[in-house]
């Protein structure tokens, strides 16, 4: 049996601009994960999760492809990962097997609720990571990361793939997406071997060394947001607002080069500083596009952090989910966290996840 670890993650900032290609964003993988296995099976294969136990879902082939007794089932990020993965393997010269694959994950909570932590994006990497290792595909961080990338935007269809990459490579990091549009028509023309070992015109991954002293609190509202339908509203809204938007791009590209910039130097104030510049850049971007991100339990989050000295903003599409904050590990927190409490805003005791294999 095969057992891999894929980590969640959380946006630092750079949110919305960071769809667009070449543009950056920094974004931490985080000590929860989705474990996902796989163990070879005869005859048919089954597909189940910890999180829908009464949910199975039994596969057959017809040749090479699956086919599914279910159909409606909550699996399609990891249905999505599998076809791909698959199509790999076969390119590679592999004999395609039935197998048992399971999925757990810690990044929802055990009565459902989502904390925003990129569950279906681990879920991706996660299955597509085990079935690499259960074909013995030849396989790179980097290869990982293009796989799950393509597998997840078959089903979501727009985002920036900042997840993927955060759970792919781990760490902080300094992530610029790539062309979409490129992606799109060079699947047309090439192999998917040739595919995977191209450069990808705008994509970039820099793994980021944070200052010693700086602390990163998470903070989660209970409300979940939809990151689709928030990138989709802002989508339909910068082809109304093109001059407002553009602003805010370049506004957060500049933005984004100092806070790496401080990250390379070790330096917590001029972070701290670019955190507090992003949030603003994300509440102009609300404005002009009518979306709501920082909501007001959000808003709360930001202005007990600022009170006890963090830097604070929405992390992701925002909506709802988590806050995060930035703090010199010499700063008092404890009134802080007890000030979100009595909000109702939820402290997720977390850390920092550093990927170890495939390098």
């Amino acid at each position: 049996m095969i057992s891999v670890k894929a980590p969640g993650k959380l946006y630092i900032a750079g949110e919305y601009a960071v769809v667009e290609a070449g543009f950056p964003a920094i974004i931490v993988a985080l000590n929860q994960f989705v474990t996902v296995t796989v163990a070879e099976s005869e005859n048919f294969g089954t597909i189940d999760s910890e999180q829908y136990k009464e949910t199975s879902v039994n596969w057959r082939r017809a040749g090479d492809e699956l086919v599914f007794d279910n159909r409606d089932n909550p699996f399609h990020y990891l249905l999505s990962a599998i076809r791909l993965t698959e199509t790999y393997a076969r390119a590679c010269g592999r004999e395609l097997k039935f197998y048992h694959l399971s999925v757990d994950s810690e990044l929802d909570s055990r009565d459902g609720k989502k904390f925003g932590l990129g569950s279906s994006a681990a879920v991706t990497v996660g299955t597509v990571k085990a079935l690499c290792k259960f074909y013995n595909l030849p396989i790179t961080k980097d290869i990982l990361f293009k796989m799950a990338a393509i597998a997840h935007l078959d089903v979501q269809g727009n985002g920036s793939l900042g997840d993927i990459a955060a759970s792919v490579y781990g760490g902080w990091i300094a992530y610029h997406s790539f062309d979409h549009q490129w992606l799109a028509s060079k699947r047309a023309e090439v192999s998917l071997v040739d595919l995977l070992n191209m450069d990808w015109p705008g994509l970039s991954v820099e793994l980021l060394t944070p200052p010693a002293d700086l602390r990163l609190l998470i903070g989660w509202t209970g409300s979940p947001a939809s990151t689709s339908h928030l990138v989709d509203k802002v989508t339909w809204a910068k082809d109304k607002e093109k001059q407002e938007y553009r602003a805010f791009l370049d506004a957060s590209r500049a933005c984004l080069d100092r806070m790496i910039a401080g990250f390379r130097t070790g330096a917590i104030n001029v972070i701290q500083r670019e955190l507090r510049v992003n949030r603003k850049l994300l509440q102009h971007l609300s404005s002009f596009s009518h979306v709501s991100i920082e909501t007001v339990a959000l808003n709360s989050l930001c202005a007990i952090a600022e009170d006890h000295g963090g830097a604070a903003k929405t992390s992701g599409a925002g909506g709802g989910d988590c806050g995060i904050v930035l703090i010199d590990r010499h700063e008092a927190v404890d009134t802080l966290l007890q000030d979100w409490e009595s909000e109702g805003i939820t402290t997720l005791p977390l850390s920092v996840h550093n990927v170890m294999d495939l390098v």
